[in-house]
């Protein structure tokens, strides 16, 4: 996540609680990615290091847990910038030019001079920052799938160019033998009925039983996802994109909640902050008069009821509003009850890491030196593939 401010409900409902529910299934990496914010805040960013300090401490107070997640900061792992730079050897220029977000981002941040290499090449970072990680799935909302695909092709050409040892198949054919006789029996056959008949089931199954192999190491291990297809040994595997829950957080004037239409809740709001904004927020036009009907789907409150409310809540608005039996002060005083509650804990366990500066400092120098023992492992064999080790 780009350290751009203070989080909002938006960030929460979208990201956060995602993330909470991941890192109990899978190891994960969260990290501030305060490079990606200098490709649009290069000109100024004197904020960066307050927002990176702020956005953890909302992490933390989310439900992000250091003790089951690994949380860190981008510049603190300088192999992120190694790889980008390796991949950017590789790279043919018109796979960046082509990524959708380029020329959209370009024309709705007009006012800002984006015609620079770091833009055009954020996408590739973005691949560095998954790749270095080697990382299994990538948790995004259908706008960032293309951004997984390019990721997964640049991972596809550079284990093509680089993935060809000499004995490849040698070794591979090797790797199997130390599985054991059953095991080595199996792999065989999924691997046949993969080549042979394109199935992708066997190709799943092959996978399964690699994983779970103890008698093989890392590098026989990629070895063999590569020689399942055919290929070469896999430095690189390909990410698939994890689609999060579609929960598009409404703001406070109906569109979607983001900082740049000011429309958002801030995690650290006061409770009087709250209120305000609540009370204020615009309604059904066709409802002048308190005893005018109205129609809940022309009004923004009605979207926070779908996020906030119960079905026995969502039926009295429902009628209460087409009927004008309740007016749009008792419509959203539910909401602004809901959302109090909700904040409510987060902003109280906000409170205990501002008060611990150093504890928050800790997780995030323990959460780095993590990161880099990955990340350093996976740079030894990409230096090592292209030419580049003692």
């Amino acid at each position: 996540m780009r350290p751009t401010g203070r989080l909002h409900l938006g960030h929460y409902h979208g990201v956060l609680k995602n993330w909470v529910e991941l890192q109990h299934e899978y190891p994960c990496f969260f990290f501030v990615a305060d490079w990606h914010a200098l490709t649009t805040h290069y000109d100024d960013p004197s904020g960066i290091p307050r927002a990176t300090w702020d956005m953890v401490i909302d992490w933390l107070a989310a439900g992000v847990n250091p003790k089951e997640a690994t949380l860190f900061v981008q510049s603190r792992v300088p192999e992120h910038a190694e790889l980008h730079l390796l991949l950017s050897m590789i790279t043919p220029l018109s796979w960046l030019e082509r990524v959708p977000t380029y020329k959209d981002q370009q024309e709705k941040l007009k006012e800002k001079d984006l015609s620079t290499f770091g833009f055009l090449g954020y996408p590739l970072l973005q691949s560095a920052d998954i790749l270095v990680y080697r990382a299994g799935l990538v948790p995004v909302g259908e706008d960032q799938v293309a951004h997984v695909e390019l990721t997964r092709e640049v991972a596809r050409r550079f284990n093509h160019l680089y993935g060809r040892e000499p004995d490849f198949e040698e070794k591979a054919e090797q790797a199997i033998r130390k599985m054991g006789k059953k095991n080595a029996r199996l792999f065989n056959n999924y691997r046949r009925a993969y080549q042979e008949k394109g199935d992708e089931e066997a190709l799943a199954a092959a996978r399964a039983l690699l994983q779970a192999q103890q008698n093989i190491g890392v590098a026989d291990r990629d070895r063999l996802f590569g020689y399942i297809e055919g290929g070469g040994k896999v430095i690189l595997p390909e990410p698939q994109p994890l689609l999060t829950k579609a929960a598009k957080m409404p703001g406070l004037d109906g569109q979607k909640m983001s900082k740049s239409y000011g429309n958002t809740i801030s995690l650290g709001a006061s409770p009087e902050e709250v209120e305000k904004q609540l009370r204020t927020m615009p309604t059904d036009p066709a409802r002048v008069r308190r005893n005018d009907p109205g129609d809940p789907a022309n009004c923004p409150v009605w979207q926070f009821h779908e996020v906030y409310s119960d079905e026995q809540m969502q039926t009295w608005v429902q009628e209460g509003c087409r009927s004008a039996g309740i007016g749009c002060l008792e419509c959203k005083q539910p909401i602004i009850d809901a959302v109090l509650n909700e904040l409510r804990p987060i902003q109280a366990r906000a409170r205990e890491y501002e008060a611990q500066p150093e504890l928050v400092r800790n997780i995030i120098n323990e959460g780095c030196e993590a990161a880099r023992e990955v990340a350093r492992e996976t740079m030894d064999e990409v230096r090592h593939v292209m030419s580049l080790d003692d």
